[in-house]
């Protein structure tokens, strides 16, 4: 007995592995951090939100005032900072550049750079072993920027590394379509940045193809819109796997987050002013090279017009190459916990907001680890910065102990956009006779966050 306890004690002491410096990442040391807890938070980029800095040209759709963990803000305070205009919307870059970076300098030596974790396991235990698992710590493997390999041993393990890393393939059956990888020169899978000349002369005067139903999809085909104004004979092709219904667009004027429901109409307005041409009811399954173009094959035998670039924004999915030692409970469809994935399915998730939830729907039967922000959420595609911090501060109240507090809700959520329906991806004339399953005016796609999602904590 007293060896168990002793093992306890000093795993107690032990600090809890955050892996990522994006949003999620940063406010779950903050939160820890307030509770007394030492966090080491584990960033594979040079610099806090090296992610979200992939997309800095991206404004997000949340303003500054929904965007700045609470407790994040109490650790900076004392260093002078504030709080950018509560109701501006900033962009990736100012972001990373205003918050999460000072943040993450607040931290100091409790956040590693160039640190990538390649594993995840309990000390001494594979997957298989069932004796004295619950009393090991973990072990955290990582591989630095010159190469070299460590071991870090943690109390508890938060994983919100995001899933920008890892995007959906162009393949509608969620593989690579037949050809996709040896095309990989003209395919990007991100929302372009046409101010950066390289890229602008990359999509000026050219035929592409956006495919994809979200919010990165509006923003790239404003993007390309804008474009067309300037530059003569650019053209988007919008490839949509299912048909245009009412909803296609997104809520409009009734969506409870404005510059969300802003970024839909301007992608109708690209399609309804000529700059951009929409391909319903179109599920790719391979791209073929036609001299210097691509086209793109349907399952149905269905082949488009030859185009010079295709960007694929079919949304991203979680990296659980590295947990592959614990035990996780994830929902066989989504890829999230298996408590939280009926709250955010896209198949059946009616309208409203979503539950706001803890540590209670991110448990795994692997205790001591969780999945957090936009990796919480698997395949889902909605997601709020908000509800990520929402979740970092049940889980640190629970890593202290504190049931009460871990349990307590403490965040009121926007309209979502959540609504059943995703499955009329396979019915495109049926979805054009409904308005997204009788639900909200908002796609079941809907990528809750920016124009290009972000690593962890969208918003």
């Amino acid at each position: 007995m007293a060896a168990s306890i002793n093992s306890v004690l000093a795993t107690d002491q032990l600090p809890v592995v955050v892996i990522g410096a994006g949003p999620i990442g940063l406010a779950a040391a903050a939160h820890l951090a307030e509770r007394g807890i030492e966090p080491l938070v584990l960033e594979a980029g040079p610099a806090a939100g090296s992610a979200v800095r992939e997309w800095s040209h991206v404004r997000l759709f949340s303003t500054w005032g929904e965007v700045v963990d609470p407790a994040a803000e109490k650790l900076l305070a004392p260093t002078g900072w504030v709080r950018p205009d509560a109701a501006a919307y900033p962009t990736g870059g100012d972001w990373a550049d205003q918050y999460l970076q000072p943040l993450a300098d607040t931290l100091g030596d409790k956040v590693r750079y160039g640190a990538t974790v390649t594993g995840v396991a309990r000390a001494g235990r594979d997957r298989i072993v069932d004796a004295g698992r619950d009393e090991q710590p973990f072990t955290v493997h990582i591989q630095t920027a010159d190469g070299r390999e460590e071991r870090i041993i943690a109390r508890a393990v938060i994983d919100a590394s995001g899933t920008w890393s890892t995007p959906s393939p162009l393949g509608a059956n969620g593989l690579p379509a037949l050809g996709e990888r040896t095309a990989a020169d003209r395919i990007s899978y991100s929302v372009p940045d046409l101010k950066d000349p390289a890229v602008r002369a990359r999509y000026a005067g050219k035929r592409t193809a956006v495919v994809g139903s979200g919010a990165s999809a509006f923003t790239a085909l404003a993007y390309l819109a804008d474009l067309a104004k300037e530059e003569n004979g650019t053209h988007a092709v919008w490839i949509l796997r299912r048909g245009i219904t009412g909803s296609t667009y997104g809520g409009g004027e009734a969506d409870q987050l404005p510059a969300r429901g802003a970024l839909g109409l301007r992608a109708k307005a690209a399609v309804e002013a000529g700059h951009a041409s929409a391909v319903t009811g179109f599920r790719t399954q391979a791209v073929e090279h036609k001299g210097d173009q691509l086209v793109l094959v349907a399952e149905d035998g269905r082949r488009l017009d030859p185009v010079d670039e295709v960007i694929v924004l079919t949304g991203f999915r979680p990296d659980l190459s590295f947990l592959a030692e614990l035990r996780l409970g994830l929902d066989e469809r989504l890829q999230a916990p298996t408590a939280l994935a009926p709250l955010i399915d896209p198949n059946v998730h009616s309208c409203g907001t979503v539950y706001p939830h803890g540590v209670n729907e991110l448990s795994h039967p692997e205790q001591g680890v969780y999945l957090v922000g936009m990796k919480s959420y698997g395949r889902a595609p909605t997601f709020l910065a908000m509800t990520g911090y929402e979740q970092v501060r049940s889980i640190a109240a629970a890593i202290a102990g504190d049931q009460e507090a871990a349990e307590r809700v403490e965040l009121t959520l926007p309209e979502t956009g959540v609504c059943g329906g995703a499955g009329l991806f396979d019915e495109p004339e049926a979805a054009q006779g409904s308005e997204g399953g009788g639900c909200c005016a908002a796609p079941a796609t809907l990528q809750i966050g920016i124009g290009a999602p972000a690593s962890s904590g969208g918003c």
